[in-house]
């Protein structure tokens, strides 16, 4: 017989033992060397990342703070997935280097962001392989739950691509009108925010955050 209703507890499925998991990883992250941003040298695997600003730019004086003695505050939490991660058909190689690529994107995103200096900035990186690849959303979405990372949270487009051609009728990003820079944001022809209104959201963040403490 087809029910006339739906029994929600029949349904829902709950694993602390998932939790419990995806916290390990989150420790073990915070137990990963940190590294220059982009890293050194080139690496294969796929995974989580956090950036950490060490500098003392005007916006960002927080995080040089913060900082200073060890890398505890990230200003940018990311993923990096390999080929096939969205289907669910994951094609790796040791050649794939997706967690490398994408540290070094954001390397020469900040190099070419106006205010900032990419010296002032750290990484560091978790790599998840085989069956342990599922867990990358669920990690990056609990650090960014822990950390509530500035340029996830307040400030959004830093993690942003190039749209493509044809498609740069969009607004640039709150990043790209704070850190205009990026050769292909610059060609974005949308209305953005103002300058003053990210700011306004960068002041009253951290003044939340002196509340809170």
């Amino acid at each position: 017989m087809v029910p006339t209703s739906v029994n929600l507890q029949l349904h829902t499925f709950n694993s602390p033992g998932y939790q419990s998991i995806v916290d390990q990883v989150v420790k073990f992250f915070g137990k990963t060397p940190v590294h220059s941003l982009p890293p050194p040298v080139n690496f294969p695997g796929a995974g989580v990342y956090a950036i950490y600003c060490l500098g003392d730019s005007k916006y960002y004086q927080h995080f040089g703070v913060a900082n200073r003695e060890q890398c505890l505050d990230p200003i940018y939490v990311g993923k990096a997935v390999p080929r096939g991660w969205r289907t669910g058909r994951v094609q790796t190689s040791d050649n794939e280097q997706p967690l490398c690529s994408r540290l070094r994107e954001h390397g020469r995103s900040i190099a070419h962001g106006a205010g900032l200096v990419v010296d002032d900035f750290r990484c560091r990186f978790v790599i998840l392989g085989g069956m342990e690849t599922d867990l990358i959303s669920s990690v990056e979405s609990q650090m960014i739950r822990k950390f509530d990372p500035l340029w996830n949270t307040t400030v959004d487009g830093f993690g942003n691509h190039d749209p493509g051609s044809g498609r740069h009728n969009q607004a640039r990003s709150e990043w790209d009108v704070l850190h205009p820079g990026r050769p292909w944001a610059d060609r974005l022809t949308g209305t953005p925010l103002q300058r003053s209104d990210v700011l306004a959201k960068i002041r009253q963040r951290f003044r939340n955050s002196t509340t809170a403490s």
